[in-house]
Order: structure tokens, then C-alpha cells, then sequence
């Protein structure tokens, strides 16, 4: 008998939908910020209440890796991740929609003029928890955010991969996942995109157990997505323990001069 919702439940993330549509199948995330679009995207409300929101993929590198074929990992109910980047939270507020109301997402932003926005978005989501730091300067977050499930990240830095690393080794646990937004553009004119992709994928390999990068064009020229899973440390005992520690080149671990107050909400 056939379904009577165009929507199907995508394997592995249970609040992310997938619509079956011509030429090309989209997806949706269920709504844990009621029913109003929050960035101006589609939004369907189901007669049982729930709200569905379009994840595009124009707007959102982490749709563009789905529409490209990103098979996980994904954020799941309940679980707690950290953004690095999270800039007016268009993203962020998608992946607080896929963790859900008793998940968590710890969403880190530098620029002031993006974190207003951030803010508004949050005062809707109440598991999406805004920080105004820089990603660098991981010892100045540690009071705030905790052990981690999952990394999200998207940073315009030469040194992203470092940055990544340096959270990672922070926050993220045993086995955690990680989904980093990779711009080139931001990584030097010595290499073409794709070499510094295999590169980002090359220091990322030490920690992670990596797919290949998946090209996000043509939604975001000179993109790439990098998913996997950090792979078990010595003495590891799971989900329960402590965070990972992988090894970080030194100068991700570099912090610039300046005052060392923490950050604020």
C-alpha cells in the first residue's frame, strides 16, 4: 500500500525527511522551533501539528553534501554538537531541528553583526545555545560547552583544519562525528580546490576515519564537505568517556594576543 505522505524517513536521521520530487529529491528537517520559517525557507505545517522545513541546498553547504550524496554521519535526537562558524544560524538552526528538543547545539560565531541575528534565531530554538568567541581560542569556551557528539564546522580561516583539530581534541568524544564545510577559496591560490581537499583529507586521516570529500558545487563553488567518525584513542570506553584527544598540528593550538575574558552569550 502506498504511503500517504510524500515524505520518507532518511536512515540514520530520524528528524531529517526526504522528498521524493522531480528532477531532484529535497530535504526537509522537523521543526523544534515552531512553525515559522526562520531564514525564509519553505515551510510545511502536517495536520498532527508538525512543521517541516526545506533544507536547501543554495542556502546551506550541509544540504548541499546531502543533495550530493552525504550518507552521514548526521546529527541524531538527543544528542549534543558543537558549530564552529555558525554565522546568523541558518544551518545551525537545521541541525537544532535534527538533534532536537532534548539535544543541544553549541553554536560558536566571532562576528558580532551575525550573531544578533544568531541570537534572534536562538530565542525560538531553546536547544540552540549561541557563543561569541572565536574558535581558536578553545580554552576560553571550556566552561560553557560540553563533551560532544558531533562537530559542525564552517570557517572562512587559512587554518580551518586546525582550528577543526584543536575543538576536536576539546570537546568532541570517542567515536564522535565530524562534518566540516571545507573552503578552499580561504586556503591560498598555491593549489587548486581539489588538491587542497585531498590535503585538508590527508591531516584530517590521522584522527578520523574520512569519506572521500564530496564537491559541493554547483551550490557553493569551491566547497567541500569532509564527514567521518574520529576513531577510537587509546584507553577509550566509548560514548561515556572522556573527550578524544588527536594529535593537532602546533599551529592550531597557537593563540593570538589578547585579553583572556570569557566569552559572552
Amino acid at each position: 500500500m502506498r504511503s500517504p505522505t510524500p515524505f520518507a524517513p532518511e536512515p540514520g536521521s530520524p528528524r531529517l525527511k526526504r522528498r521524493r520530487e522531480s528532477p531532484h529529491d529535497t530535504f526537509w528537517t522537523v521543526g523544534a522551533g515552531g512553525p515559522d520559517a526562520v531564514y525564509g525557507e519553505r515551510v510545511l505545517l502536517r495536520p498532527d501539528g508538525v512543521s517541516l522545513r526545506l533544507f536547501e541546498p543554495g542556502r546551506s553547504k550541509l544540504a548541499a553534501g546531502l543533495a550530493r550524496g552525504l550518507a552521514g554521519p548526521l546529527p541524531r535526537p538527543g544528542e549534543r554538537w558543537l558549530y564552529l562558524g555558525a554565522a546568523t544560524g541558518t544551518t545551525a538552526s537545521h541541525v537544532a531541528d535534527l538533534v532536537g528538543p532534548l539535544g543541544r547545539v553549541y553554536a560558536v560565531e566571532k562576528s558580532l553583526r551575525p550573531f544578533a541575528r544568531l541570537l534572534a534565531t536562538a530565542r525560538r530554538y531553546p536547544n540552540l545555545c549561541p557563543i561569541l568567541g572565536d574558535a581558536r581560542w578553545t580554552e576560553r569556551h571550556l566552561g560553557l560547552i560540553p563533551p560532544v557528539a558531533g562537530v559542525y564546522a564552517d570557517l572562512a580561516q587559512p587554518d580551518q583544519v586546525g582550528i577543526v583539530l584543536a575543538n576536536c581534541a576539546e570537546f568532541l568524544r570517542p567515536e564522535g562525528a565530524l562534518l566540516l564545510a571545507l573552503k578552499t577559496a580561504s586556503m591560498g591560490r598555491d593549489a587548486t580546490p581539489e588538491e587542497h581537499a585531498r590535503a585538508a583529507h590527508r591531516q584530517l586521516a590521522a584522527t578520523f576515519d574520512l569519506a572521500d570529500p564530496i564537491p559541493l558545487d554547483p551550490f557553493h563553488r569551491r566547497h567541500f564537505l569532509l564527514a567521518g567518525r574520529a576513531a577510537r584513542g587509546p584507553g577509550a570506553s566509548g560514548s561515556s568517556g572522556p573527550p578524544l584527544v588527536p594529535r593537532v598540528p602546533e599551529r592550531a593550538t597557537s593563540r593570538p594576543a589578547g585579553p583572556r575574558a570569557g566569552p559572552r552569550w
